[in-house]
């Protein structure tokens, strides 16, 4: 056997080449071209709106954050009478002084009119015990003002309000757009105002929270995902705005998709594995945020009185109410089971009397389990959005313009190889180092196209743009293996090699560090398209760095070896 043969096989021993070969063989199992005759030549990468053509959508979160407070008994009164149309007379406001009460009121008001505990439980002011004498309704709610206050705004708003407690007070999202005079307005009817914050302004903010922004993303990511949409990047744009990508998708439909809720169902088990139809997603009123009680994780929500009435109906037909643990309560999104259940004990006998608004599904009490509350959430709203949005701005782009964008970033692309070539040329004037370097350059290009392809990323020109970027950095740090493994034009001593090689990493490591350190904010703060142009040279230069560039110093001294 030769010795060059004999040289190539240690070359090819090393884990390092390995590794390399391995990671090609991925990225091309990733990427996975193929030619089909109806769709000519294609692969498995995912292209951006740029590159693709489709629509865009702009889309503003409508809410309020603001502190309000207000009198429990004339918010009872308002409630109350606007939904029996008659006149409640307010008898007693009492807050327990024992310590122990955690904010809770009671209040008693009497009406002439009969009241029952469904009626209470439908307005969500709290628990309630009822009597009738004299001719009259005696109620007395055992409630708080957080709660009374969220019912009223709910009430008189049409919208979910969500109670935030801090160290100031108690402070209410509004989701849904209202002005700061017309809250005013809204809170003098029941003796209430804006709370002033020490500067003498209204605790007043238009806009929503990070939470609610940021669930408003992950439903709409959840929605598009279950719709085989693959990677439509959902982006926040500072506090209040969305911005969502279609490739490949017109105007109208992209519309259509973030408008029309996805098909939510509960249904409950009858006999084996079928199951009877209770209610649709329409029929869920609100859902809140997931908490922690009794040990376990709970997803609150509220159906609507058709909703209860039907689940009372069903729960009694079926024996569920009688026996719950043979009939599971089973909610399904798009078809897909989400969540599976019995009725809970207490629910089983109350709903035998009464039918029940207010419904907490439980999912256990781990970390796993609060995941799963916090997604069950999610499935409970059906793709409907937690608070009120309004399009700002909607755009298409012809898919013959991203076409030709698309033949442009592959020409560019080229283009900054071959400029990098013939620099690279002019340096060396050794076509036994050019071939190498520029080899070296587009295995790195072909592996982060692979990682684009197995992680479902979509290729817009931020990606196209840092894939250059990472074949200019990439070449730098060849030019500084070169120029530290060629001494005086040759290859040294293998002692002198191995010094110049460690010494060449040294400084490459340290690039490759600075070029990390430098893009991680863009990632971490999410500037838009700028977060994938940060993520493409980041993964690039992980890969060039570890992969592709130490497999180059061993090629080179083998090139270089040979041509002595």
């Amino acid at each position: 056997m030769r010795g060059d043969d004999k040289e190539t096989q240690n070359i090819f021993k090393d884990i390092r080449v390995r590794i390399f070969i391995i990671a090609l063989i991925v990225s091309l199992v990733a990427i996975h071209p193929w030619y089909a005759p109806d769709e000519g030549f294609t692969t498995n990468l995912n292209y951006g709106l740029d590159l693709e053509g489709g629509s865009w959508l702009r889309i503003k979160l409508q809410g309020v954050v603001t502190q309000v407070d207000a009198d429990p008994g004339a918010i009872v009164k308002q409630i109350v009478q606007s939904t029996i149309n008659t006149q409640v007379k307010i008898t007693d406001v009492n807050v327990p002084d024992d310590g122990n009460s955690n904010g809770q009121i009671h209040i008693t008001f009497t009406t002439e009119d009969y009241f029952t505990q469904s009626q209470i439980d439908l307005l969500g002011l709290g628990q309630a015990t009822i009597s009738r004498r004299d001719d009259k309704t005696e109620v007395t709610l055992y409630t708080t003002k957080e709660s009374l206050i969220v019912a009223f705004l709910s009430y008189s708003l049409d919208t979910e309000v969500v109670p935030i407690a801090n160290a100031d007070g108690t402070e209410y999202e509004i989701r849904t757009a209202v002005s700061e005079q017309e809250l005013q307005d809204l809170m003098k009817s029941v003796d209430g105002f804006i709370v002033k914050n020490t500067d003498g302004t209204l605790k007043f903010h238009e806009g929503v929270t990070t939470e609610t922004r940021d669930m408003t993303k992950n439903i709409l990511s959840d929605k598009l995902n279950a719709l085989g949409l693959k990677d439509i990047p959902v982006r926040t744009v500072g506090e209040d705005y969305i911005l969502i990508d279609f490739a490949g998708t017109d105007l109208a439909t992209a519309k259509d998709i973030v408008e029309k809720p996805g098909k939510f169902e509960i249904r409950l088990q009858t006999v084996g594995n079928d199951s009877v139809h209770v209610l649709y997603g329409e029929d869920i009123e609100s859902v809140g945020i997931p908490g922690f009680h009794d040990g376990q994780w709970h997803t609150p929500f509220r159906l609507t009185e058709t909703g209860a009435l039907a689940l009372q109906r069903i729960a009694i037909e079926t024996g569920a109410a009688d026996d719950p643990q043979s009939h599971r309560l089973n909610m399904y999104l798009d078809d897909n089971e989400v969540y599976s259940a019995p009725l809970s004990p207490s629910a089983a006998s109350r709903i035998k009397e009464i039918p029940i608004y207010a419904w907490e599904s439980s999912t256990g009490g781990d970390e796993e389990s609060k995941i799963q509350a916090e997604q069950l959430q999610i499935h409970l709203m059906a793709g409907a959005l937690p608070v009120n949005v309004e399009l700002v701005g909607s755009g298409h782009v012809d898919a013959a313009l991203g076409k030709q964008f698309k033949t442009q970033s592959a020409m560019a692309g080229l283009l900054s190889l071959f400029a990098v070539a013939f620099v690279v040329f002019r340096r060396y004037h050794k076509k036994e180092i050019l071939v190498p370097m520029i080899a070296t350059s587009i295995s790195e290009v072909f592996m982060i196209l692979g990682f684009a392809g197995a992680v479902g990323w979509q290729l817009d020109l931020p990606s196209i743009a840092g894939i250059i970027a990472v074949i200019g950095t990439g070449i730098d740090h060849l030019v500084i293996i070169t120029d530290e493994v060629l001494y005086e034009g040759k290859l040294p001593s293998t002692k002198v090699y191995l010094e110049r090689i460690t010494k060449a990493f040294g400084i490459i490591f340290a690039a490759a560090t600075t070029t990390t350190i430098a893009m991680s904010p863009l990632v971490i703060m999410g500037f838009g398209a700028l977060k994938w142009f940060a993520i493409i040279t980041i993964v690039g230069v992980m890969i060039g760095v570890l992969i592709a560039r130490p497999v180059y110093g061993i090629v080179i001294k083998k090139v270089l070896q040979d041509s002595e």
